[in-house]
Protein backbone atom coordinates (compact mmCIF):
# COMPACT_ATOMS: atom_id res chain seq x y z
CA UNK A 1 0.00 0.00 0.00
CA UNK A 2 0.89 3.46 -0.94
CA UNK A 3 1.47 6.40 1.64
CA UNK A 4 -0.35 9.30 0.27
CA UNK A 5 2.80 11.32 0.69
CA UNK A 6 5.15 8.99 -1.77
CA UNK A 7 2.60 9.65 -4.58
CA UNK A 8 4.78 10.36 -7.77
CA UNK A 9 2.35 10.21 -10.67
CA UNK A 10 -1.29 10.94 -9.93
CA UNK A 11 -4.20 10.23 -12.24
CA UNK A 12 -7.48 12.27 -11.76
CA UNK A 13 -10.56 10.93 -13.51
CA UNK A 14 -13.59 13.30 -13.74
CA UNK A 15 -16.86 12.43 -15.05
CA UNK A 16 -19.08 14.52 -16.46
CA UNK A 17 -21.81 14.42 -13.58
CA UNK A 18 -18.88 16.53 -11.65
CA UNK A 19 -18.22 19.17 -14.78
CA UNK A 20 -21.70 19.88 -15.81
CA UNK A 21 -24.60 21.65 -14.29
CA UNK A 22 -26.97 18.65 -15.94
CA UNK A 23 -28.78 20.71 -18.41
CA UNK A 24 -27.12 23.91 -18.61
CA UNK A 25 -23.51 22.74 -20.03
CA UNK A 26 -20.18 23.28 -18.19
CA UNK A 27 -20.20 24.15 -14.28
CA UNK A 28 -17.28 26.62 -14.28
CA UNK A 29 -17.40 27.37 -11.14
CA UNK A 30 -17.03 23.31 -10.10
CA UNK A 31 -14.50 23.67 -12.47
CA UNK A 32 -12.23 26.53 -11.11
CA UNK A 33 -12.40 25.33 -7.24
CA UNK A 34 -11.07 21.69 -8.92
CA UNK A 35 -8.14 23.62 -10.30
CA UNK A 36 -7.23 25.46 -7.56
CA UNK A 37 -7.18 22.16 -5.64
CA UNK A 38 -5.40 20.28 -8.34
CA UNK A 39 -2.92 22.96 -8.59
CA UNK A 40 -2.34 22.79 -4.78
CA UNK A 41 -1.64 19.02 -5.03
CA UNK A 42 1.24 20.37 -8.14
CA UNK A 43 3.22 21.23 -5.23
CA UNK A 44 4.06 18.01 -3.59
CA UNK A 45 3.24 15.52 -6.50
CA UNK A 46 5.06 16.00 -9.62
CA UNK A 47 3.19 14.28 -12.58
CA UNK A 48 -0.97 14.75 -12.45
CA UNK A 49 -2.78 14.24 -15.65
CA UNK A 50 -6.30 14.74 -16.01
CA UNK A 51 -8.92 12.38 -17.62
CA UNK A 52 -11.69 14.32 -18.37
CA UNK A 53 -15.06 13.34 -19.54
CA UNK A 54 -17.57 16.33 -20.78
CA UNK A 55 -17.11 17.37 -24.08
CA UNK A 56 -20.93 16.02 -24.93
CA UNK A 57 -22.03 17.26 -21.44
CA UNK A 58 -20.29 20.61 -22.58
CA UNK A 59 -21.15 20.91 -26.28
CA UNK A 60 -24.87 20.08 -26.56
CA UNK A 61 -26.14 23.10 -24.83
CA UNK A 62 -23.70 25.23 -26.89
CA UNK A 63 -25.42 23.97 -30.26
CA UNK A 64 -29.11 24.58 -28.62
CA UNK A 65 -29.73 20.80 -27.65
CA UNK A 66 -32.44 21.21 -24.69
CA UNK A 67 -30.74 18.23 -23.06
CA UNK A 68 -28.52 15.62 -24.10
CA UNK A 69 -29.46 14.49 -27.52
CA UNK A 70 -29.92 10.80 -28.12
CA UNK A 71 -29.09 10.79 -32.04
CA UNK A 72 -25.10 9.92 -32.63
CA UNK A 73 -24.20 12.40 -34.98
CA UNK A 74 -26.28 14.92 -32.72
CA UNK A 75 -23.14 13.36 -30.27
CA UNK A 76 -20.48 13.75 -32.20
CA UNK A 77 -21.43 17.20 -33.07
CA UNK A 78 -21.62 18.11 -29.49
CA UNK A 79 -18.44 16.31 -28.68
CA UNK A 80 -16.85 18.74 -31.19
CA UNK A 81 -17.87 21.71 -30.03
CA UNK A 82 -18.04 20.70 -26.43
CA UNK A 83 -14.19 19.95 -26.35
CA UNK A 84 -12.56 22.89 -27.75
CA UNK A 85 -15.03 24.48 -24.98
CA UNK A 86 -13.80 21.89 -22.34
CA UNK A 87 -10.36 22.59 -22.92
CA UNK A 88 -10.59 26.33 -23.42
CA UNK A 89 -12.09 26.24 -19.37
CA UNK A 90 -9.22 24.18 -18.38
CA UNK A 91 -6.71 26.07 -20.02
CA UNK A 92 -7.57 29.71 -18.87
CA UNK A 93 -8.20 28.18 -15.06
CA UNK A 94 -4.68 26.29 -14.83
CA UNK A 95 -3.32 29.56 -16.26
CA UNK A 96 -4.08 31.56 -13.26
CA UNK A 97 -1.64 29.27 -11.43
CA UNK A 98 1.25 29.53 -14.43
CA UNK A 99 0.25 25.75 -15.02
CA UNK A 100 0.49 24.83 -18.84
CA UNK A 101 -2.10 22.06 -19.99
CA UNK A 102 -2.19 19.66 -22.92
CA UNK A 103 -5.01 17.84 -25.14
CA UNK A 104 -4.88 14.56 -25.60
CA UNK A 105 -7.28 12.46 -27.35
CA UNK A 106 -7.33 8.89 -27.90
CA UNK A 107 -9.01 5.92 -29.36
CA UNK A 108 -9.26 2.69 -28.73
CA UNK A 109 -7.42 1.84 -31.98
CA UNK A 110 -4.81 3.68 -30.82
CA UNK A 111 -3.44 1.60 -28.34
CA UNK A 112 -4.55 -1.18 -29.95
CA UNK A 113 -1.46 -1.04 -32.00
CA UNK A 114 1.63 -1.82 -29.65
CA UNK A 115 3.62 1.19 -31.45
CA UNK A 116 0.67 4.17 -30.89
CA UNK A 117 0.65 2.89 -27.48
CA UNK A 118 4.66 3.30 -26.94
CA UNK A 119 4.53 6.73 -28.35
CA UNK A 120 1.67 7.38 -26.33
CA UNK A 121 3.54 6.59 -23.83
CA UNK A 122 6.67 8.15 -24.31
CA UNK A 123 4.35 11.50 -25.18
CA UNK A 124 2.94 11.57 -21.97
CA UNK A 125 6.09 10.88 -20.23
CA UNK A 126 7.89 13.66 -21.75
CA UNK A 127 4.48 16.15 -21.09
CA UNK A 128 5.19 15.36 -17.56
CA UNK A 129 8.78 15.66 -17.72
CA UNK A 130 8.06 18.92 -18.95
CA UNK A 131 5.65 20.21 -15.86
CA UNK A 132 2.60 20.09 -18.26
CA UNK A 133 -0.51 18.68 -17.11
CA UNK A 134 -2.01 16.03 -20.20
CA UNK A 135 -5.77 16.54 -20.02
CA UNK A 136 -7.23 13.46 -21.56
CA UNK A 137 -10.33 12.52 -23.25
CA UNK A 138 -11.92 9.42 -25.86
CA UNK A 139 -12.09 10.97 -29.08
CA UNK A 140 -15.66 11.13 -29.19
CA UNK A 141 -16.46 12.78 -32.26
CA UNK A 142 -15.34 9.59 -34.35
CA UNK A 143 -15.70 7.02 -31.59
CA UNK A 144 -19.33 5.79 -32.24
CA UNK A 145 -19.65 3.01 -30.31
CA UNK A 146 -18.89 4.70 -27.09
CA UNK A 147 -21.61 7.34 -27.78
CA UNK A 148 -23.77 4.06 -27.77
CA UNK A 149 -22.11 2.10 -24.88
CA UNK A 150 -20.84 -0.80 -26.90
CA UNK A 151 -16.88 -1.21 -27.90
CA UNK A 152 -14.04 1.25 -27.32
CA UNK A 153 -12.57 2.07 -24.16
CA UNK A 154 -16.32 1.52 -22.66
CA UNK A 155 -15.99 4.70 -20.48
CA UNK A 156 -13.27 7.14 -18.74
CA UNK A 157 -13.35 5.10 -15.87
CA UNK A 158 -11.78 2.13 -17.92
CA UNK A 159 -9.28 5.10 -20.03
CA UNK A 160 -8.04 6.22 -16.57
CA UNK A 161 -6.98 2.88 -15.95
CA UNK A 162 -5.31 2.50 -19.41
CA UNK A 163 -3.41 5.50 -18.82
CA UNK A 164 -2.32 4.65 -15.59
CA UNK A 165 -0.88 1.52 -17.12
CA UNK A 166 0.84 3.90 -19.65
CA UNK A 167 2.42 5.98 -17.46
CA UNK A 168 2.88 4.00 -14.21
CA UNK A 169 0.57 5.80 -12.35
CA UNK A 170 0.82 5.67 -8.55
CA UNK A 171 -2.87 6.56 -7.80
CA UNK A 172 -5.88 6.87 -10.02
CA UNK A 173 -8.36 9.14 -8.06
CA UNK A 174 -11.94 8.99 -9.75
CA UNK A 175 -14.24 12.22 -8.58
CA UNK A 176 -17.13 10.77 -8.76
CA UNK A 177 -20.71 12.08 -7.59
CA UNK A 178 -21.35 9.26 -4.46
CA UNK A 179 -18.69 9.32 -1.56
CA UNK A 180 -17.41 5.64 -2.65
CA UNK A 181 -18.74 2.43 -2.60
CA UNK A 182 -21.24 0.83 -0.39
CA UNK A 183 -22.06 -2.14 0.61
CA UNK A 184 -25.69 -1.23 -1.10
CA UNK A 185 -26.88 0.65 -3.24
CA UNK A 186 -27.45 3.53 -0.82
CA UNK A 187 -30.59 5.19 -2.87
CA UNK A 188 -32.47 1.83 -2.25
CA UNK A 189 -31.22 0.61 1.03
CA UNK A 190 -31.14 2.65 3.80
CA UNK A 191 -28.88 0.57 5.91
CA UNK A 192 -26.25 1.23 2.86
CA UNK A 193 -22.67 1.95 4.86
CA UNK A 194 -19.80 3.11 2.86
CA UNK A 195 -16.41 0.46 2.46
CA UNK A 196 -13.58 2.79 3.01
CA UNK A 197 -10.78 0.27 2.21
CA UNK A 198 -10.75 -2.86 -0.30
CA UNK A 199 -7.88 -4.94 0.06
CA UNK A 200 -9.19 -7.90 -3.07
CA UNK A 201 -12.15 -6.85 -5.38
CA UNK A 202 -14.27 -10.37 -5.69
CA UNK A 203 -17.79 -11.04 -6.53
CA UNK A 204 -19.37 -9.16 -3.39
CA UNK A 205 -17.12 -6.23 -4.32
CA UNK A 206 -18.79 -6.55 -7.75
CA UNK A 207 -22.06 -7.25 -6.43
CA UNK A 208 -22.42 -4.19 -4.62
CA UNK A 209 -21.37 -1.85 -7.33
CA UNK A 210 -24.08 -2.73 -8.97
CA UNK A 211 -24.12 -0.96 -12.45
CA UNK A 212 -25.90 2.38 -12.66
CA UNK A 213 -25.46 5.20 -14.95
CA UNK A 214 -25.72 9.19 -14.51
CA UNK A 215 -28.04 11.44 -16.41
CA UNK A 216 -24.85 12.87 -18.55
CA UNK A 217 -22.25 9.90 -18.10
CA UNK A 218 -21.80 7.15 -19.56
CA UNK A 219 -20.15 5.29 -16.46
CA UNK A 220 -21.86 3.45 -13.52
CA UNK A 221 -19.90 1.99 -10.14
CA UNK A 222 -19.92 -1.20 -11.78
CA UNK A 223 -17.32 0.07 -14.44
CA UNK A 224 -15.17 2.32 -11.51
CA UNK A 225 -14.53 -0.85 -9.96
CA UNK A 226 -14.12 -3.01 -13.52
CA UNK A 227 -11.31 -0.38 -14.12
CA UNK A 228 -9.78 0.06 -10.13
CA UNK A 229 -8.98 -4.34 -10.98
CA UNK A 230 -7.04 -2.75 -13.98
CA UNK A 231 -5.06 -0.16 -12.40
CA UNK A 232 -4.44 -2.30 -9.73
CA UNK A 233 -2.82 -4.98 -11.90
CA UNK A 234 -1.01 -2.15 -13.00
CA UNK A 235 0.66 -1.42 -9.90
CA UNK A 236 -1.74 1.96 -9.64
CA UNK A 237 -3.80 2.22 -6.59
CA UNK A 238 -7.30 3.31 -6.96
CA UNK A 239 -9.55 5.66 -4.41
CA UNK A 240 -13.21 6.74 -5.46
CA UNK A 241 -14.19 9.96 -3.65
CA UNK A 242 -17.17 12.47 -4.13
CA UNK A 243 -15.82 15.40 -6.55
CA UNK A 244 -19.26 17.15 -6.15
CA UNK A 245 -17.31 18.96 -3.56
CA UNK A 246 -13.55 19.78 -4.46
CA UNK A 247 -12.31 20.20 -1.35
CA UNK A 248 -12.61 16.48 -1.23
CA UNK A 249 -8.97 16.26 -3.32
CA UNK A 250 -7.38 18.31 -0.20
CA UNK A 251 -9.19 15.90 2.64
CA UNK A 252 -8.43 12.54 0.73
CA UNK A 253 -4.71 12.90 0.93
CA UNK A 254 -4.79 14.60 4.49
CA UNK A 255 -7.48 12.33 6.24
CA UNK A 256 -8.33 8.46 6.58
CA UNK A 257 -11.93 7.37 5.17
CA UNK A 258 -12.32 9.65 2.85
CA UNK A 259 -13.91 8.12 0.07
CA UNK A 260 -12.58 4.19 -1.56
CA UNK A 261 -9.45 3.17 -1.27
CA UNK A 262 -8.19 0.33 -3.42
CA UNK A 263 -5.14 -0.91 -2.16
CA UNK A 264 -2.01 -2.54 -3.94
CA UNK A 265 -2.46 -6.26 -2.34
CA UNK A 266 -1.09 -8.84 -5.35
CA UNK A 267 2.28 -7.86 -7.42
CA UNK A 268 1.85 -5.88 -10.90
CA UNK A 269 1.90 -7.66 -14.42
CA UNK A 270 4.12 -6.76 -16.62
CA UNK A 271 3.30 -3.64 -19.00
CA UNK A 272 3.01 -5.66 -21.78
CA UNK A 273 0.76 -8.47 -20.68
CA UNK A 274 -1.32 -5.19 -19.43
CA UNK A 275 -1.12 -4.61 -22.92
CA UNK A 276 -2.50 -7.68 -24.05
CA UNK A 277 -5.31 -7.74 -21.82
CA UNK A 278 -6.67 -4.37 -21.66
CA UNK A 279 -5.31 -2.03 -24.46
CA UNK A 280 -5.33 -4.09 -27.70
CA UNK A 281 -8.70 -4.99 -29.23
CA UNK A 282 -8.42 -9.21 -29.47
CA UNK A 283 -8.83 -10.12 -33.11
CA UNK A 284 -10.23 -13.26 -33.00
CA UNK A 285 -11.79 -15.79 -30.29
CA UNK A 286 -10.50 -19.15 -29.09
CA UNK A 287 -13.01 -21.39 -27.16
CA UNK A 288 -11.35 -23.67 -24.77
CA UNK A 289 -12.11 -26.97 -22.82
CA UNK A 290 -12.76 -27.18 -18.99
CA UNK A 291 -9.40 -28.71 -18.85
CA UNK A 292 -7.24 -26.05 -20.37
CA UNK A 293 -9.42 -23.49 -18.22
CA UNK A 294 -7.70 -24.74 -15.13
CA UNK A 295 -4.24 -25.17 -16.91
CA UNK A 296 -4.83 -21.32 -17.92
CA UNK A 297 -5.28 -20.40 -14.19
CA UNK A 298 -2.54 -22.96 -12.88
CA UNK A 299 -0.36 -20.58 -14.91
CA UNK A 300 0.21 -22.65 -17.51
CA UNK A 301 0.46 -22.56 -21.53
CA UNK A 302 -2.54 -22.80 -23.58
CA UNK A 303 -1.93 -25.80 -26.00
CA UNK A 304 -3.82 -27.24 -29.32
CA UNK A 305 -5.55 -29.81 -27.65
CA UNK A 306 -7.61 -27.86 -25.29
CA UNK A 307 -9.06 -25.74 -28.15
CA UNK A 308 -12.59 -26.62 -28.92
CA UNK A 309 -13.18 -23.79 -31.50
CA UNK A 310 -12.22 -20.88 -32.92
CA UNK A 311 -14.00 -17.29 -34.28
CA UNK A 312 -12.54 -14.42 -36.52
CA UNK A 313 -9.51 -14.18 -38.97
CA UNK A 314 -6.30 -13.70 -37.64
CA UNK A 315 -2.57 -13.98 -38.26
CA UNK A 316 -0.29 -15.79 -35.75
CA UNK A 317 1.25 -12.77 -33.45
CA UNK A 318 -2.56 -11.34 -33.48
CA UNK A 319 -4.25 -10.64 -29.55
CA UNK A 320 -7.17 -12.84 -29.18
CA UNK A 321 -10.03 -13.69 -26.33
CA UNK A 322 -10.23 -16.73 -24.66
CA UNK A 323 -13.71 -18.10 -23.52
CA UNK A 324 -14.30 -21.19 -21.73
CA UNK A 325 -17.21 -23.32 -22.30
CA UNK A 326 -19.37 -21.67 -20.13
CA UNK A 327 -18.89 -18.61 -22.70
CA UNK A 328 -17.27 -16.11 -20.03
CA UNK A 329 -14.06 -14.48 -21.30
CA UNK A 330 -11.42 -16.09 -19.46
CA UNK A 331 -8.26 -14.43 -20.82
CA UNK A 332 -6.55 -12.43 -23.33
CA UNK A 333 -2.96 -13.61 -24.87
CA UNK A 334 -1.03 -12.79 -28.24
CA UNK A 335 -1.39 -16.01 -30.84
CA UNK A 336 1.28 -18.08 -32.41
CA UNK A 337 -0.89 -19.61 -35.67
CA UNK A 338 -2.96 -18.21 -37.81
CA UNK A 339 -6.94 -18.89 -37.23
CA UNK A 340 -6.42 -21.12 -40.85
CA UNK A 341 -3.77 -23.19 -38.79
CA UNK A 342 -5.55 -23.59 -35.40
CA UNK A 343 -8.82 -24.57 -36.99
CA UNK A 344 -6.31 -27.80 -38.40
CA UNK A 345 -4.84 -28.30 -34.82
CA UNK A 346 -7.44 -27.38 -32.10
CA UNK A 347 -8.12 -30.40 -30.21
CA UNK A 348 -4.96 -32.49 -31.25
CA UNK A 349 -1.93 -33.18 -29.12
CA UNK A 350 1.29 -31.05 -29.55
CA UNK A 351 3.03 -34.01 -31.56
CA UNK A 352 1.06 -34.19 -34.00
CA UNK A 353 1.39 -30.42 -34.81
CA UNK A 354 4.00 -31.12 -37.75
CA UNK A 355 2.57 -33.83 -39.55
CA UNK A 356 -0.86 -31.91 -39.61
CA UNK A 357 0.70 -28.24 -41.09
CA UNK A 358 4.28 -29.10 -42.33
CA UNK A 359 5.90 -26.72 -39.82
CA UNK A 360 6.12 -26.34 -35.95
CA UNK A 361 6.70 -23.00 -34.32
CA UNK A 362 6.27 -24.30 -30.70
CA UNK A 363 3.93 -26.52 -28.55
CA UNK A 364 2.44 -23.83 -26.85
CA UNK A 365 -0.29 -22.11 -28.80
CA UNK A 366 -0.13 -19.13 -26.53
CA UNK A 367 2.59 -19.04 -24.19
CA UNK A 368 2.16 -17.97 -20.68
CA UNK A 369 4.12 -14.80 -20.95
CA UNK A 370 2.30 -14.31 -23.72
CA UNK A 371 -1.47 -14.54 -21.65
CA UNK A 372 -3.30 -12.63 -19.25
CA UNK A 373 -6.01 -13.71 -16.88
CA UNK A 374 -9.13 -11.22 -16.69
Amino acid sequence: MHSKTDIKTLIIKIGSSILSGNDLGLNTARIASLVYHIAKLKKTIPNIIIVSSGAVASGFKLLGFPSRPKDIVDKQASAAVGQARLIWTYEQAFAQYNINVAQVLLTKDDLSNRKRYLHARSALKRLLELGVIPIINENDTIIVDELKYIESFGDNDNLGALVAGIVDGDLLLILSDVEGLYTADPAKDKNASIIHKVEYINDDIMDSAGGSISSVGTGGMKSKIQAAKKALEAGCEVAIIRGMEPENIERFFKEDNVGTYFYQSVSSIKRRKFWIGYAAIPNGTIIIDDGAEKALLNNKSLLAKGIINVYGKFQAGAVVSIVNSSNKETARGKIRYSSTDLLKIMGKASSEIYDILGYKISDEIIHKDDLLIL
